[in-house]
Order: C-alpha cells, then structure tokens, then sequence
C-alpha cells in the first residue's frame, strides 16, 4: 500500500472540477493529489515550495562548504581580484 504524505486527498476528477475549492480548503497545507486511488502528485501552496527550494539550495552550499572544509587557503590582494 503506497504512504500517502499529506492530511488531505483529493482525486484527479475533483480537482478538476474545482481547483480553487481543493487548494481554499487545504488552507495551505499540502494536498495529495489521487489518480485510481493512488498519489500522483502532491501540491503546495507557492510559498512552501519556494521554502523548500531555499532549503535545498541551502543544502547544496553546506556540502560544498564541507567538502571545501580542509583546504588550504592561498592569500591575495584585493588590488588582484
């Protein structure tokens, strides 16, 4: 059985039918979307996926400061750069 990740359902037929009802009642939580009673698609209001973007963009930058953690610095002037 597949794990549904968000506390409202809704199918494809109903979303359809009225997009503005689902995401109004929603009220900015997510929204599983059905398809023959299993999720397609989840959809979020705007601002969480920008959120959600920030913070793996976030991500990617700690990785690459890790990965840059141990090396060695080379001094420059700023009259150079």
């Amino acid at each position: 059985m597949q794990r549904v990740e968000a506390e409202i359902a809704v199918s494809v037929s109903d979303l359809k039918k009225n997009p503005t009802a689902v995401v109004d009642g929603a009220r900015g939580s997510p929204v599983a979307i059905l398809n023959h009673n299993r999720v397609m698609a989840y959809m979020v209001p705007a601002e969480t996926y920008e959120a959600m973007m920030d913070a793996l963009d976030d991500q990617a930058l700690v990785e690459i400061a890790k990965a840059r953690a141990n090396e060695k610095g080379e001094p420059v002037s700023l009259d150079d750069l």
